[in-house]
């Protein structure tokens, strides 16, 4: 019998998931469907009654946007938003700003998605020479943190995602749980499949076909020490989110004929 909801959300279509980028730490607001995306996935949740005590979000303008998007739709405007590095994207080193197809096309689209999708390949570094070296590491955002800036990472695999991830899991979100709130992540693809992975035990070969599409709400049911009570459900219209799914797997793909 579960004890505890969780829901867990990737944000909206971003301005570079529309143009198929790696977006990354590279600060972005939504697209106009991203936007649509958040506020439809609001009254989703509030067509199905459900109420949030707190809401967490990464420092990116995208989840953060989300977060704020949702909780207007729901009516509860009043539920604190708190806000940490540790929940941001994975940092996809030096291919941030890349189009991924177009990757796909020179690398090949099975070498794509292990730089996406797999548990433990980190891809290559960002170095200084990067042309979005500076707009992220002189973001002022990053002078809160609670490490310093030349210790945040310059590439990560997924695994390096939840071993950065875990100790605010365990040290922040946990406890409210298990005090009695109702808590939503609004956060970025693999920050939400890197805990999904973490709570349900997911294997690292089969971590790679666990697909999270943007503005889809997902619900975990928990115990009372928050082990799944069963597999994860994704809340909406099932053609939908299998329609969605479909465009976040395309987007490693070739594009036809090299074009």
């Amino acid at each position: 019998m579960s004890k505890h909801r969780l829901f867990l959300l990737r944000h909206g279509e971003g301005a570079w998931n529309k143009v198929n980028r790696f977006c990354s730490w590279v600060d972005q607001k939504l697209s106009e469907a991203g936007v649509k995306e958040a506020q439809e996935c609001g009254q989703l949740l509030k067509a199905q009654g459900y109420k949030f005590d707190m809401v967490f979000t990464s420092l990116l303008s995208r989840s953060t946007q989300t977060a704020w998007l949702v909780i207007e739709a729901l009516g509860q405007e009043w539920v604190p938003v708190i806000k940490s590095w540790r929940l941001n994207e994975r940092h996809y080193g030096s291919l941030i700003g890349l189009n991924r197809a177009e990757m796909a096309q020179i690398h090949g689209e099975e070498q794509v998605k292990v730089w996406r999708r797999s548990y433990d390949v980190t891809p290559p570094p960002i170095d200084e020479s990067h042309p979005y070296f500076s707009e992220i590491y002189n973001d002022r955002r990053y002078s809160t943190c609670d490490v310093p800036k030349e210790d945040l990472p310059r590439a990560e695999s997924l695994k390096d995602v939840l071993d950065r991830l875990l100790p605010y899991w365990n040290d922040v979100i946990v406890p409210e749980i298990k005090s009695g709130r109702t808590v939503l992540i609004s956060a970025h693809g693999n920050s939400c499949r890197a805990l999904l992975k973490h709570l349900e035990g997911i294997s690292d070969a089969d971590i790679a076909g666990v697909t999270l599409p943007t503005g889809i709400p997902v619900l975990l049911e928990l115990d009372g020490d928050l082990k799944p009570v069963k597999k994860h459900e994704l809340l909406g219209d099932p053609a939908k989110i299998q329609a969605a799914i479909k465009k976040v797997e395309d987007q490693g793909k070739a594009l036809p004929n090299g074009k």
